[in-house]
């Protein structure tokens, strides 16, 4: 039934006529329902049959790191221990949230100029420029000559992937060589954005250390002009990071051969305390003038993990370069994610501009660092009491917030049937979730696990 049509006067017959009419197309009759019921029943992806056109999907296995956090929560034992992700955890076992974040954030909240709008394609200027300069030196050559172009990314896995984009749309290599071992998700994310990946040595099983020989011995062979993915420091997963000389001679090696390296940067102040020390591999390479790549996230030093701050910098030759450099970055950004978050990155911003808050950020930085070395002493400590067979020194010698520990898969299901301890099966642990409290349970399990398959 149509709706009455409000008068429109004698001189409008025309116009209601109209209206009439157009009402009657907008409203299907009946018969025009139930054909057009029939046909959508029909459709095949409709499910009206019982199927589906995915039935055809097997069952996805869990996330290898993300998936040890799920069993742990299915586990009702009350001394269960989540060893797995890479989250700070204070000795109370908590999420922390930084003072100096809360902080920042009620200023962000109590602002009212503040807008939601769009970033741009970028992301926030200041954000882009106090990371540089936070990764790079505030006294870096190469910012003041306008040489690096810095994007917002959604954190270091964000940032990895536009970088790997790049690369692969505008870079004439198109292999990444990664370490054996890395984090897990390097692979995927270098494949995945185009890029051939292949591996060369890094860590040495026998000393739970670095294998340098093997190291130099890959890159001297990789193709000339090849990218090297480098950890800048707080190696993921093994806690084994090259000493400066070692560094040295590996920026050497690599410009020699023109490699061009592409820097993870996701423990910047959080493995040693001091975020210069931390940043002294990537500053090296970027002294002596060559081109790289830089991913930050702002995750583990700011504890800001679901915010997905993170950045891209790229070093280049020239400022004309890194002018066009970023205009490709913007074409690589606005299909991927069109603009980044503004939320994570004013916090960041907010913090990194005013010095008594980063002079607060840096207390706190410093003390989560310490609290991670501490563990690190303390299970040590709780290993030699026990007698437990076997060097642990690499414990306290790794850095970061993991440890490789050296145990194997049978080991490390042992102590998660027996003990109800959760890690990854490569036998890595988190220092950062470990306590007080909680290390002699840990040192325990070990003891048990190596003892019984000794």
């Amino acid at each position: 039934m149509h709706p009455q049509l409000p008068s429109l006067g004698a001189h409008s017959s025309a116009t209601e006529r109209r209206l009439s009419s157009l009402l009657r197309h907008l409203e299907p009759s009946p018969s025009a329902a139930v054909s057009m019921d029939s046909q959508i029943s029909r459709f095949p992806t409709s499910g009206f049959d019982g199927g589906s056109v995915f039935a055809h999907l097997v069952q996805a296995p869990e996330d290898p790191i993300l998936g040890v956090t799920i069993a742990y929560n299915k586990d009702p034992s009350p001394v269960k221990l989540n060893l797995g992700v890479g989250a700070y955890r204070t000795e109370e076992g908590k999420p922390l949230v930084l003072n100096v974040v809360r902080k920042a954030e009620q200023l962000l909240v109590s602002d009212s100029t503040r807008v939601k709008e769009y970033l741009p394609i970028v992301g926030l200027a200041d954000f882009n420029k106090l990371s540089a300069k936070l990764i790079l030196g505030a006294d870096s050559p190469a910012i003041h000559e306008n040489r690096v172009t810095t994007v917002q990314c959604l954190s270091g896995t964000g940032s990895l992937r536009v970088g790997t984009e790049f690369l692969a749309r505008h870079y004439h290599e198109r292999t990444i060589f990664i370490p054996q071992p890395t984090w897990g998700n390097h692979p995927k994310i270098f494949t995945l954005g185009g890029l051939s990946v292949k591996s060369y040595r890094y860590y040495d099983p026998a000393t739970r250390g670095l294998n340098f020989q093997g190291l130099m011995e890959d890159l001297s062979s990789a193709p000339s002009g090849a990218i090297v993915l480098l950890h800048a420091c707080a190696h993921n997963p093994t806690g084994v990071d090259p000493t400066l000389e070692q560094w040295e001679k590996i920026r050497s090696l690599m410009r020699s051969k023109a490699l061009l390296p592409f820097f993870d940067s996701a423990y910047q102040g959080f493995a040693s305390g001091s975020l210069d020390a931390d940043a002294q591999s990537v500053r090296m390479f970027v002294a002596d003038g060559g081109e790289c790549l830089v991913a930050q996230s702002y995750a583990k030093n700011m504890g800001l993990y679901g915010e997905r701050v993170g950045a891209l910098s790229i070093v280049c030759r020239n400022a004309d370069v890194a002018r066009r450099v970023e205009s490709q970055l913007k074409l690589v950004v606005r299909p991927m994610f069109s603009n980044p978050p503004i939320h994570g990155a004013s916090i960041v911003t907010t913090i990194l501009r005013d010095k008594n808050m980063f002079n607060e950020w840096t207390i706190e930085l410093k003390a989560m660092a310490d609290r991670i070395i501490s563990m690190r002493h303390q299970l040590f400590e709780a290993l030699q009491s026990r007698g437990t067979p076997g060097d642990w020194s690499h414990i306290i010698k790794q850095i970061g917030m993991f440890t490789f520990t050296g145990l194997n898969t049978e080991q490390v299901a042992f102590m998660t049937r027996e003990y109800h301890i959760y890690m990854t099966s490569d036998g890595r642990i988190s220092m950062a979730g470990l306590s007080s409290k909680t290390v002699p349970h840990l040192a325990d399990a070990i003891h048990a696990a190596v003892t019984r398959s000794a």
